[in-house]
Order: C-alpha cells, then structure tokens, then sequence
C-alpha cells in the first residue's frame, strides 16, 4: 500500500476535478492510500507533512511555504499548478495556448472581430491565457485590449467600476475572454452594472466549466472545460512512476481541453454580411441535421465561390469547415452532458450510421467517441 499525499485546495471546481483524476486513477491501478486535509489556495502547509512517512506527494504548489514543505518532505512529487516554483519536479498542467484558440475560434465564431482579455495578473496561468489569446488573434488579424485590474487587488466592490468603465470602452459588439470562470462571473456582474447588454454588446466566454458558477451567472456563462480527469491521471502516472524507482524525461506536460460549453453569455451572431449572418445562423440551427454547403447556398444569394470567400473572410472558415464543427462540438456536449449510446447521438447529429460519427470525430478530436467520454467522466 503506497500512501500518497494529496496538496490539492478543495475550494474550486478545477481542484476538485484534479482529486477525483488522482482517485479514479488510484482505484484503477493500484494500492493507494490517499492523505488529504482541507485546503485552500494560498493555506499554510500542513504540519503533518513534516513528519509523515509517506512515499510520494501531488500538490497545486501555488506559494513559497508549500515549496519548501514539499522540498524538505525528501519525497517523489509532481506539481499540479502554473506557478512552477519547484521546477525540477514533473510538472502537469492545463495547456494555456490550446484554451486561450479555443476560447477565441469560440468568439470568431460568433461573428465577433473586437476583442477584449479580462486576466488576473498574479497567476502565471493567466498571463499565459491572455498573451496566447491575444498572439491568436494577432495571427488572425485582430486586435486585443486587455484588462488585468489592480496588482493583488481583492477588492471587488472597488474594481467594478473600473471593469464597468473598461468594458463601456470596448468597440462594439465585442467579445471577452475572461482568465477563469469567477473573472467570468464578474465581467458579467460589470456589464450589468454599466448597463452593457450581453451577449449582444459583449459576448463572454469563461474557462474551467465550474457548472454551479456558470448556470448562477446572468446570464449563464459559456466555458471552456478542461480535462481535468486527464491531467490528474497524467500526474498520478507521474507520480507512481517515481515512487517505483523510474525516472521522468519530460518534466513538462500540457493537457488539451475538452471543448466549449455554450451558454447564453455567447449565444450571438455578429456581421457585418447579413448574407454570411444568415449562413451562420443556418448552420447553427441545421448542422445536425446532416446539411451540407449545398443546403446552405440554397439560403443565400450567393454562388458557392462568392459564399466560400465571404464567409471565410468574416469567419475564418469555410461553411463546411463550420458545418463539421457545429456538429462535432454538440457531439462532445452530447457525449460529455448525458447518457445517451453512441448511436443515439449519432442520429441526433446527422449520421447515418455510428460508425461514421465515430470516424468523423476521431479525425476532429483524435480519439474516439468513447474514449472521449471517458476522460470527461470526471
């Protein structure tokens, strides 16, 4: 029996998904008994860990105190946070650059072409979002206004002002990346406060799918979720690799996510083209039926070539590239939201068969259906 320490706060959604990974992780391959105390962000290490006998430790290493707990403990760890004050440990995190071009393919998508970053400058996390948010859309060839808010500011009822007054600032309609879902929530708080309308003024997409948060929100907040099964499992394997001796060539691993989850706060459609307006809207409303370009010329006056170039231009894809996504991302909602076989949500999507749903999203998502499902189990 190998016990392990778990250093993980329990007062966030994210840190709750990463200790259900660990624990699935430890009922599947092995004899784990696991250490956990009550624990937030920024918490004193506990004064257990100095006289435990354990074999080996995960922590969310966020703070100096808990760096040297861990160091001075002697035992094989693997750090689970952004702020990478033990370098030399393995390291597993979200994969920054993949949620801030999802977040912004998710505006794009929407028909926005302004941009805004709300961020938290004190975690590393989001000063990575935000400069891989704002480098996406540069590449795009779109511009990005940022707001961080006051260094190490928790006062809330202070900042809303000025987050009122930053997004009152904004080129309209615009959308916002906001760093995490409480940032989400409050951008949301502002944009009532300063009487800005969303999404029609500004759409908002959030990260981490803290689902209480998001449906509490007004209104409700679209997010990008993380795998978080997936990076506890990648650092359970990690850690039980070091505890048996092995050692780790890669230190540093970066775990996709999983999909947006779209609610009100980014249920819009912004253009300039009422043409490719209508094209969008069509596909939004029809891609899983099983339509494809064809059904769409139908609907606008457009020749194909005229329809591709336009809606390329406005858009950043073609209709079929879009078609395809519609369905692919309502088959991870689908997969990840409910019970329903493989085959049920094949039919729901447009497929004809299972066994071209499953080819299709393994080309778009890498995996299988199934496989998919799995890792967003926890």
């Amino acid at each position: 029996m190998r016990r392990v320490a778990l250093l993980v706060e329990t007062s966030n959604s994210y840190a709750r998904g990463i200790l259900r990974g660990v624990v699935d992780y430890a009922r599947e391959h092995g004899r784990w008994s696991v250490y956990l105390g009550e624990h937030r962000r920024g918490d004193q290490p506990p004064p257990w860990l100095e006289r435990w006998d354990g074999d080996g430790v995960i922590a969310r290493i966020e703070n100096g105190r808990i760096a040297r707990a861990v160091a001075r403990c002697g035992r094989p760890a693997v750090d689970v946070s952004a702020a990478r004050l033990l370098p030399e440990l393995p390291w597993v995190e979200t994969d920054d650059r993949a949620i801030a071009a999802m977040a912004a393919d998710h505006l794009l998508g929407c028909g926005l072409r302004q941009f805004g970053y709300c961020g938290d400058g004190q975690f590393n996390w989001s000063n990575w979002r935000r400069d891989h948010f704002r480098s996406y859309l540069r590449r795009k060839g779109y511009d990005c206004a940022v707001y961080q808010g006051p260094p190490g500011g928790n006062d809330w009822e202070r900042e809303e002002d000025d987050l009122a007054a930053w997004l009152r600032a904004l080129a309209k309609p615009a959308g916002v990346m906001a760093c995490y879902d409480i940032r989400g929530r409050q951008v949301l708080d502002s944009c009532r406060r300063g009487g800005i309308r969303v999404p029609d003024e500004v759409a908002v997409v959030g990260v981490d799918n803290d689902e209480l948060l998001c449906e509490l929100s007004d209104p409700p907040l679209s997010s990008v979720r993380p795998d978080t099964p997936r990076t506890a499992y990648r650092a359970a394997q990690l850690l039980n690799r070091l505890m048996s001796g092995g050692a780790v060539r890669r230190l540093e691993h970066a775990i996709a996510p999983l999909g947006v989850v779209t609610r009100q706060s980014t249920n819009m459609l912004a253009s300039d083209d009422r043409d490719v307006a209508d094209a969008l809207r069509f596909i939004r409303d029809h891609a899983c039926d099983g339509i494809s370009v064809k059904q769409v010329l139908d609907r606008v006056p457009l020749s194909r070539r005229a329809l591709e170039s336009r809606f390329t231009r406005a858009v950043g894809r073609t209709p079929h590239a879009e078609i395809e996504r519609v369905r692919m991302e309502s088959v991870k909602q689908l997969l990840l939201e409910t019970d329903l076989s493989v085959g049920e949500i094949a039919r729901r999507s447009g497929f004809r068969q299972q066994e071209y749903l499953s080819v299709a999203f393994r080309r778009y998502a890498g995996t299988s259906p199934t496989a998919f499902r799995s890792r967003g189990a926890g």
